[in-house]
């Protein structure tokens, strides 16, 4: 299924890394006007190559948002400058243009996914290819993928990565790893890892030296949530974010 079955236009910004994968995915809807999703960063090649696919689509509705990092958020003011669109401010359940917002906390409190008929654009909640690490409310994550899995969709389309296909493999994938890594950590509980690098050893030991930290934070999100349901031991280390230091 072609995105233009969609009426979707992928302009995937320059900014590749351990974290943006092949670069961060802006996403245009539709069309007299479309919508913009996740601008990207603030690069001039990029803010152009947005502008001038939505001229090409009739001008730009407005802007919209699945959460508000710099890899996905930096470019907001430059599109609208140079396109006028605005931004829509909408919450879970609420329509903006052809987008029907859904909350799919996890890698940010507030973040949402789009829904555009028959695909879904899923920011940082589900990527291409890899697995997305989550700050926290770890349990509510899980509850949204299963949710976006009951949808009847094509496609999903990332924030970053190629496009999905197979939307319910790759939600099932999801949620799979999700409680996969969940049993390999109270595994490491129940034989004594109460530290974060024991835990981690026993639970992230595949996770590159780069993407420790977040592994890290994923740990805490796990933590969080067997703690929640009654089922941390006592004494087990949290994992803390240095000072000063933001999540990507």
């Amino acid at each position: 299924m072609s995105l233009d079955a969609h009426d979707v236009a992928l302009v995937r910004a320059a900014n590749p890394g351990p974290f943006t994968l092949s670069g961060t995915n802006t996403w245009i809807v539709g069309r007299d006007p479309c919508w913009i999703v996740d601008p990207g960063p603030a690069l001039p090649e990029h803010v152009e190559a947005i502008a001038a696919e939505a001229q090409r689509r009739g001008g730009a509705g407005a802007v919209a948002l699945t959460h508000r990092h710099a890899d996905h958020a930096e470019a907001v003011g430059a599109v609208q400058e140079r396109t006028g669109a605005r931004l829509a401010e909408v919450g879970p359940g609420e329509r903006t243009g052809p987008l029907e917002a859904v909350a799919t906390p996890g890698h940010t409190p507030d973040h949402l996914a789009f829904v555009a008929g028959r695909a879904v654009l899923t920011g940082d909640a589900v990527l291409g290819e890899g697995s997305v690490f989550v700050v926290g409310q770890l349990a509510e994550y899980l509850d949204a993928l299963r949710a976006l899995r009951d949808l009847d969709l094509d496609l999903l389309l990332p924030g970053h990565g190629p496009v999905v296909v197979d939307p319910r493999a790759k939600l099932d994938e999801y949620v799979a790893h999700r409680l996969d890594r969940e049993r390999r950590l109270v595994e490491a509980l129940d034989a004594g890892a109460r530290s974060v690098d024991a835990m981690l050893d026993a639970a992230w030991d595949d996770a590159p030296p780069a993407l420790r930290l977040p592994a890290a934070v994923t740990l805490g999100a796990h933590l969080d949530k067997l703690d929640a349901e009654g089922r941390l031991p006592p004494g087990v280390a949290r994992p803390t974010l240095p000072e000063g230091l933001s999540a990507p």
